[in-house]
């Protein structure tokens, strides 16, 4: 539990950090373009490289690799989200994700040289950007156990609770393969 409790404090200062880097960013009109994405279009398919970083302004994506012809979502992204396909980002090296777009969206484009300039500015925006990646790395370890430990109620309960939007903005079938359920259990457990 105490662990449990960290995480969603230091979420609380991720959202904070995200929300000031975004800031700071529109006001140095940093942004390199937005893109128009249509319903089930990729912004990234398996193979490729991208080491930009996006912000989405209207709309929902969603990240996922394929096993054997099984698609397992991993992340969303969704309005005033940043989204990256981070190991791309990091090794600038072709990565087995896919980014596509849940539904009409629009996206802002920054590109890692121009992204990893403002980062190294500041100490304050190092900061921000430090913050951010050891919150994803302590949102994955949670998902990570959740998925390994915890029953399909349990997983949804912890995902209402520390992403509500989460339920307004995704469709259900992808929502139960985040949590690594049939459609048909989240359902059930959405009734009951």
């Amino acid at each position: 539990m105490r662990n449990m409790a960290y995480t969603r404090r230091y979420l609380k200062t991720n959202m904070n950090s995200i929300s000031n880097l975004i800031d700071k960013i529109e006001n140095k009109n940093l942004w390199d373009k937005e893109l128009e994405l249509e319903r089930n279009e990729y912004l990234k398919v398996k193979g490729s490289i991208d080491t930009n970083v996006y912000l989405v302004k209207n709309g929902s994506l969603r990240i996922f690799v394929v096993d054997k012809n099984e698609e397992h979502t991993i992340r969303f992204g969704y309005k005033d989200n940043l989204i990256v396909s981070l190991d791309s980002f990091l090794n600038e090296k072709p990565s087995d994700f896919y980014i596509q777009a849940l539904k009409r969206t629009t996206v802002k484009v920054i590109n890692k040289e121009k992204y990893t300039s403002f980062i190294e500015s500041s100490d304050e925006n190092k900061r921000m950007w430090l913050d951010i990646l050891e919150s994803f790395i302590l949102q994955q370890m949670e998902r990570e156990r959740d998925i390994l430990t915890s029953s399909p109620l349990e997983r949804y309960n912890r995902v209402l609770k520390r992403s509500p939007q989460l339920f307004q903005e995704i469709p259900n079938k992808y929502i139960a393969s985040y949590l690594r359920m049939t459609p048909e259990t989240l359902s059930r457990i959405k009734k009951s």
